[in-house]
């Protein structure tokens, strides 16, 4: 969950794409590294500007909407941006806030996925890929000694979130100190929200094995990862890669 509407984790987490175009697009605080078959710039902006006025209008007419650290209930009248963030949000057992980044990085993926049969935009380290190429998501992990060192390989399909919590990266709140907490998702506003409880629940190594275990029951969640100094866990399906560091 971000302590700034949209705020940027100030890295980028793509590797391996190089037969993409890549292009960056900022709307206020939100800050996208997209890659497609061609620079849709104007096309992914519009989708951005899109889903901030949804979350804007639900903030409006709710504005727990946006402070809420609990999942909400349902009133029925959302737009679709935001219903993905409360869905997202009570699956996870956090507030809807949780899920935005993932879930403005996948509503502009969807909108770009008309245009380009590969996509991938990345949201202040939350991933939305769409293809039918395999990609490899590297995990930033703070001063851990294993970050940058994995990815995580996804085939992505019609759509996958690869989102990532940190207590010690960047902006987020996180009630844990996990270097990153790492959620892989068909959802990606489900990843985001699901990263940021795995990320909550992780304050020490001993904390890994539950916390994955509970994150890992959760429905439609396919696999997740956890770094905190030294120690690493995996629980479902995740596929590391090891990557070569640039010097």
């Amino acid at each position: 969950m971000s302590s700034e509407l949209f705020s940027n984790r100030g890295y980028r987490a793509l590797h391996g794409a190089g037969d993409l175009r890549y292009f960056r697009v900022t709307v206020g605080e939100t800050d996208l590294s997209i890659g497609a078959k061609a620079v849709f710039e104007a096309e992914a902006r519009a989708a951005a500007l899109a889903a901030r006025d949804e979350i804007y209008a639900e903030i409006d007419a709710r504005p727990r909407f946006k402070s809420s650290l609990e999942p909400l209930s349902v009133h029925g009248t959302e737009t679709p941006v935001a219903a993905a963030m409360l869905s997202a949000a009570r699956a996870a057992g956090v507030g809807p806030m949780a899920a935005v980044a993932g879930a403005v990085a996948e509503h502009v993926g969807r909108a770009l996925s008309a245009l380009s049969d590969e996509v991938i935009v990345e949201n202040g380290g939350d991933v939305f890929l769409f293809g039918r190429r395999e990609r490899t998501v590297a995990i930033y992990a703070a001063e851990s000694p294993l970050s940058d060192m994995l990815g995580v390989a996804v085939l992505p399909g019609d759509g996958m979130g690869v989102c990532t919590s940190s207590g010690t990266v960047g902006h987020s709140l996180s009630l844990g100190r996990a270097d990153a907490a790492v959620v892989i998702a068909r959802s990606c506003a489900l990843a985001d929200a699901a990263a940021t409880r795995l990320g909550n629940l992780v304050s020490a190594p001993e904390d890994i094995e539950s916390a994955l275990e509970l994150i890992c029951g959760v429905k439609d969640v396919l696999g997740a990862l956890v770094i905190i100094g030294d120690r690493m866990g995996a629980k479902g399906d995740v596929r590391l890669k090891l990557l070569k560091r640039k010097k």
